[in-house]
């Protein structure tokens, strides 16, 4: 994008949420963007590898609605990886009366061929806890009634580059070395967009943090930098 996108509300706020295993420094920063662009910011740590994403819904969900009762304006949420999926369990349950955009940069929202590969192995179980049994493309009836179709503005980003090679044989094409373009995609959402970057630096690509700003500001992506 070439031209700075216009200045949030000064009531308008972002919430941040990291994916599995990483913590809320991944998004440090996208958070400074955001903020730079007028947005308050909530850049949550949680608990990823220690609970299922109902219970992790629960623990962030004071945290989000102090934010949110603070602010006059709309409240968006920007997410990466497991945190859009912890988004959808916690915008199902706990909805904030102002929601405003969500934005998921490569979430697995039809899961991961990897999570499918590896659930069963004790080293996966043991480092990604019962959050990592939910990543699987074949989910049970109680996590997928956990994640209904979102009936909310939603703009998706995904990777379609990779720096695992051996992960990349688990994944069809195109990929972000973590999760297939395809099964980032959602029924219902605004916008979806590919950009050049592998999963883990999404969170830091200047292209994906523009298209994040330009989808809270205008609920689609900036067609001109595609």
């Amino acid at each position: 994008m070439n031209e700075r996108p216009p200045e949030a509300s000064a009531s308008d706020g972002v919430v941040l949420l990291h994916g599995i295993s990483r913590t809320a420094r991944s998004f440090r920063r996208m958070e400074l963007a955001l903020q730079a662009t007028g947005f308050a910011t909530l850049n949550l740590d949680y608990d990823s590898r220690r609970k299922p994403l109902d219970a992790l819904a629960e623990d962030i969900h004071p945290a989000i609605e102090l934010f949110a009762n603070g602010r006059g304006g709309a409240v968006h949420f920007v997410c990466h990886s497991m945190g859009g999926l912890l988004a959808r369990v916690y915008l199902a349950r706990h909805r904030p009366s102002r929601l405003g955009r969500v934005v998921m940069l490569g979430t697995p929202n039809g899961g991961s061929e990897i999570a499918d590969r590896l659930k069963d192995f004790s080293a996966y179980r043991a480092f990604f806890g019962p959050a990592g049994q939910q990543l699987g493309t074949l989910r049970d009836a109680a996590t997928a009634a956990l994640l209904p179709r979102p009936d909310y503005p939603l703009g998706i980003i995904a990777g379609s580059r990779s720096i695992y090679p051996i992960a990349s044989v688990m994944l069809p094409r195109p990929h972000d070395g973590r999760v297939s373009v395809a099964n980032t995609k959602l029924d219902g959402m605004a916008d979806h967009i590919v950009i050049r970057s592998s999963h883990p630096w999404l969170v830091r690509n200047k292209e994906a943090i523009a298209q994040t700003i330009a989808f809270l500001r205008e609920g689609q992506f900036a067609k001109d930098a595609r």
